[in-house]
């Protein structure tokens, strides 16, 4: 299989070949030339096999590049002992017909796990497969979840450095805690003073730059990213909307071949751009429901066909979704249009902020897509509501989806069994979760007294988390990321 361009179809490259470059020279995104299909027939095979060998079988249909030996070994190490759930990604009923998708077993308690422990193993392939000897930098702008996810899937790994840029005040306490402590030889953290949309314009630059790209190729270093522009980060997620749509068949929660909806928080775009992937593919999906914060840039996309970022930016408690570049929203826009349409859309978010698609891709994106967005004071109200009606325990994201899925069935009356996706865990966001269910006396850490008040335990990889060492306290402007990312790479 090849894969294209969004700004560009004319240059055609091997899937290794996009997840070792992660983005185009012109600032395009890589996709599939072809998207392969997936019969009701392959379903019901997959429905006998557990989370490993789905991944295995998605994923072969995207990457005949690799052999079965090589994708099995990544898929064993990827979803191995580091997830402390023997099914991975389960799925927890509420009531009959919601259930929620759990992505938040992993190594660093977020959905990003899912995709980050496996694509430090598709990039160091590509690259052996490329013939590459220069060592590959990994470059992250992060909202939260995906910088703790990079690090510790490229920690300590050979040929590997990588750099991670946090928006200062837009994570979590624990968020940041686990960033900051991080282990490992080739690792950087960095506060950037600034939002999350700063971090990553300021990260798009490094990687635009020509100059800086021939002064690393001198040292030997090249430049990749870790953030779901990478087709490599992408991919492992289509797997986890096929395995939730099996599990549902498993349970007898429907029927070969019924429709399901996925209700997906989400702030870049990526997450539920790997959902409509696998709806494309064949997956029975009806609806696919966005979920915004106060920052609802989607959410007004997806009903007025405007993308417009000129407009007040909120730092809220549901910090991953505090953003108004959504990036994967032009891999969508390619699907339904053109390279020339959206190479004219990216020059008009770059110059003026905005950009206005017409009326056949708004109705094609109104086809499958509706939205919707919920407060702060609606997210805690979602979050004690639902830990009172069910004693289900959500953090502050998956709210987020919870309560527009609720809106989105009261306005529209679909009754159909849905699927929400939970991003992570709610001892993430222990502060939050605390104030959402009322609890005022904390004599003792966040993650210890949301422990004592719902009586569940925190998970594994946070505990401890209080007390590890700050390796990373650093802070640095915009202007001043290259610079940073130019001393680190001097050094051998």
């Amino acid at each position: 299989m090849k894969y294209i361009i969004t700004r560009d179809i004319n240059l055609k490259v091997t899937a290794s070949q996009a997840i070792a470059r992660g983005l185009a020279p012109d600032g395009g995104l890589f996709v599939p030339e072809t998207m392969p299909a997936l019969s009701q027939s392959e379903i019901e095979s997959l429905c006998g096999m557990d989370y490993r060998g789905r991944a295995l079988y998605i994923m072969s249909k995207f990457l005949d590049e690799f052999d079965r030996q090589e994708l099995e070994s990544f898929v064993g190490a990827a979803y191995g002992d580091n997830f402390y759930h023997p099914n991975v990604a389960p799925l927890s009923m509420l009531g009959n017909s919601t259930a929620m998708l759990e992505l938040w077993h992993g190594p660093t308690c977020a959905f990003k796990d899912m995709a980050l422990q496996m694509l430090p193993h598709l990039l160091t392939a590509s690259l052996r497969k490329n013939g590459e000897k220069r060592e590959v930098c990994i470059l992250v702008a992060t909202s939260g979840d995906t910088g703790k996810a990079a690090l510790e899937g490229f920690k300590d790994v050979e040929g590997t450095r990588i750099i991670v840029f946090y928006p200062r005040d837009g994570v979590s306490d624990i968020q940041k805690l686990q960033m900051i402590t991080q282990t490992g030889r080739n690792v950087l953290v960095s506060a950037v003073a600034g939002n999350f949309d700063d971090a990553q314009t300021g990260v798009k630059t490094i990687f635009r730059d020509r100059e800086f790209e021939k002064t690393l190729d001198g040292r030997g270093f090249f430049l990749s990213s870790a953030n779901s522009i990478n087709w490599g980060r992408l991919l492992p997620q289509v797997v986890y909307y096929v395995s939730a749509y099996c599990d549902l068949l498993k349970a007898n929660r429907i029927k070969m071949g019924e429709k399901v909806n996925f209700c997906v928080p989400t702030g870049n775009f990526g997450n539920i751009l790997a959902a409509w992937y696998a709806k494309r593919m064949g997956l029975p999906v009806k609806r696919l429901i966005c979920a915004s914060n106060r920052n609802n840039i989607l959410t007004d996309f997806i009903t007025t066909g405007v993308y417009d970022r000129n407009r007040e930016f909120h730092t809220t408690i549901s910090p991953s979704m505090d953003i108004l570049i959504s990036s994967n929203l032009e891999r969508l826009l390619f699907a339904l249009s053109s390279d020339a349409e959206v190479s004219y859309y990216m020059s008009r978010l770059s110059e003026t902020g905005r950009y206005v698609v017409g009326d056949k891709v708004k109705g094609a994106v109104q086809a499958d897509f509706a939205a919707g967005y919920c407060t702060d004071e609606d997210t805690k109200a979602e979050i004690k509501r639902v830990f009172r009606e069910y004693n289900y325990l959500m953090d502050t994201h998956t709210a987020v989806a919870y309560k527009v899925l609720r809106d989105y069935r009261q306005a529209s009356g679909d009754s159909s069994v849905a699927v929400v996706v939970s991003t992570a865990s709610p001892f993430k966001f222990a502060e939050d979760v605390l104030d959402a269910l009322g609890v005022k006396d904390r004599n003792e850490s966040p993650l210890k007294a949301l422990a004592e008040a719902t009586g569940m335990a925190a998970p594994a990889p946070l505990e401890g988390l209080e007390n590890r060492p700050v390796r990373f306290s650093g802070c640095v402007e915009k202007s001043e990321m290259l610079s940073l990312v130019d001393g680190f790479l001097s050094k051998r």
